[in-house]
């Protein structure tokens, strides 16, 4: 069986620390890769599919990234240091175009 990939933009692998705002909870996470669109975080809570969460993006030597966010997938993704871990798929609602800027550069340059 062949999968079909269904991105369309280009990620990079980040590794950077994200504050999520659940209903629930204040839920801190890591980057796993991201795209001008939107991100894939692990942590060790399971956010709630459909659920629009407030994000804050820590990417080093620069001022966080203040995003809003959909969860469009959520999954367990294995043990961490002994930890469950979930790994999320979510997708930009709102984000300004300076951060947009960032990413757009950031991507290029990692890519070009």
């Amino acid at each position: 069986m062949t999968t079909t990939e269904r991105r369309t933009c280009p990620r990079i692998r980040v590794r950077w620390p994200v504050t999520v705002v659940s209903d629930s909870a204040m839920v801190q996470a890591e980057t796993r890769n991201i795209t001008v669109n939107g991100i894939f975080i692990s942590s060790n809570e399971l956010l709630r599919l459909d659920e629009t969460v407030p994000l804050c993006i820590n990417p080093p030597n620069r001022q966080p990234l203040e995003v809003t966010g959909k969860v469009i997938w959520s999954d367990h993704s294995g043990v961490d240091n002994e930890e469950m871990s979930y790994g999320t798929g979510i997708c930009f609602v709102e984000v300004s175009d300076g951060d947009r800027h960032f990413l757009e550069d950031l991507i290029s340059d990692r890519l070009g």
